[in-house]
């Protein structure tokens, strides 16, 4: 069988399509443009992928075409599906007739922290020698590839809010039907799709109601946002983690956040020293051990597992150190993500210097909603350098204004040249984006290098 993958070097799709491949399918696909980590992974499975959207990629017809979220009416290739009346299907709902069907499912949704969260929970069921399958929107480094098939009966998900398709508007994991479900947290985002809070909250409303009765949710404690949702109906038990009064919570036992204890029902139930830094971090390892505890996996087991853990690609990423000066790579792209990405190297470096590189890519940064919040998100940093897309309508000058050390460029070469010769033994150079950002993390090493 043949399926064709529109839209397929994007987190989510490329992680379809290791799915159909490991199922024994030819996969192929298209996309406008390709970046790694998802590129690399596709080409490393063989999966041959076409550059631009043409109708002579349906050459000859696939058995089956799963159309992406980005795509839409009026594109080359989709006009052509519809014109040809070739079969066509979403990446969810594939994703649960073809493999989700018949397995316990945990899901892991919320604004921040879910691959960070996935890629935990896969791990501790793979310490434990589970096994399982997973898809998750990201490449953790203790698997190497974002997505596999594993062993029956666990799949651990990324349960991501944003929309299905162009003819599916509801969010993808409306179609997972997770019997542990974990609510990370919730905010404004996607305003290119929601608009606003409430339009997200009774998406995630739809989820909760997909939940079992002998299904358990996990969600953050005094989340405003979360409770308004669980108040409009709930028929699952659930416990909560965050701070002392929570079913569960974390003693740190540093001020980086790598080594802390676990507690369960106001008792010590174990203790974790990891790579990871930040107090984000400590709220997804709690989520993703309360979730383990829920199949009946140890949780002196499950600390011990995350002892062995590597982060996930472009999550606080080193990415180099040349002449003393780190580079890191960070997916942060909404300001609560920015704020605690840089909290948490602070408290790792000290005072040395922090030089925050930020590229507003996603849709909703595009369109400036969160701009307002920029200035106390970046506050953290000793230097913020800001990138000002061409697709971009607002400008990003008057954020640079109201920042102590700011400074914008048009030109990523420029951006280069300035962080070369501003930039000395003992700094921090964090970068941030959700795309590849023209290769820039390479690009200024090779720099700093010379």
């Amino acid at each position: 069988m043949h399926i064709h993958i529109l839209g397929i070097c994007g987190t989510f799709m490329a992680g379809i399509a290791v799915l159909a491949r490991q199922l024994g399918y030819k996969v192929t696909g298209s996309d406008a443009a390709t970046y790694p980590p998802m590129s690399t992974q596709l080409e490393a499975l063989g999966i041959k992928c076409y550059s631009g959207y043409l109708p002579k990629n349906l050459v000859p017809p696939p058995d089956c075409i799963i159309i992406g979220n980005a795509l839409s009416r009026g594109n080359p290739e989709v006009e052509a599906i519809f014109n040809k009346d070739l079969p066509y299907i979403s990446g969810p709902q594939w994703l649960a007739e073809k493999v989700l069907a018949g397995r316990w499912v945990l899901a892991v949704a919320g604004t921040h922290g879910k691959t960070t969260t996935s890629s935990l929970l896969a791990w501790i069921l793979e310490y434990i020698g589970e096994s399982p399958g997973f898809l998750i929107g990201g490449v953790p480094e203790n698997f190497g590839v974002s997505a596999r098939l594993g062993k029956r009966p666990f799949f651990v998900v990324e349960a991501d809010e944003y929309d299905t398709a162009f003819f599916d508007k509801r969010s993808k994991f409306v179609h997972y039907h997770p019997r542990t479900l974990v609510l990370n947290n919730l905010e404004f985002d996607h305003a290119d799709i929601f608009s606003d809070l409430a339009a997200i909250q009774r998406q995630f409303h739809h989820l909760i109601r997909t939940v079992p009765s002998k299904g358990l949710i996990i969600h953050k404690n005094n989340e405003e946002a979360i409770d308004e949702v669980l108040k409009q109906g709930c028929w699952t038990p659930h416990e909560n983690f965050g701070e002392k009064e929570s079913d569960w919570h974390a003693n740190s036992l540093n001020q980086e956040g790598s080594h802390f204890e676990v507690w369960y029902k106001g008792q010590p139930v174990g203790e974790v020293h990891w790579d990871l830094i930040g107090q984000h971090n400590i709220y997804n390892a709690l989520a993703a051990i309360a979730s383990s505890h829920h199949i009946s996996i140890p949780i002196t087991l499950a600390c011990e597992a995350l002892e062995t853990f590597r982060n996930v690609k472009r999550r606080l990423e080193l990415r180099g150190k040349v002449k003393g000066i780190s580079v890191y790579d960070d997916f942060a792209h909404h300001p609560t993500a920015i704020a605690v990405t840089i909290e948490a190297l602070r408290k790792r470096v000290g005072q040395q210097r922090i030089i925050a590189v930020l590229e507003p890519r996603s849709n909703t940064m595009r369109m400036g909603v969160n701009k307002d919040d920029l200035v106390f998100a970046l506050g953290g940093a000793d230097i913020v350098i800001l990138y000002q897309p061409k697709n971009i309508n607002w400008s990003l000058f008057q954020i640079a204004k109201s920042l102590r050390n700011g400074v914008v460029f048009k030109e990523v070469e420029e951006l280069i040249s300035y962080l070369v010769t501003r930039t000395y033994r003992g700094d921090h150079i964090l970068i941030m984006s959700n795309g590849g950002f023209e290769n820039i993390h390479n690009r200024l090493l090779m720099a700093l290098n010379r």
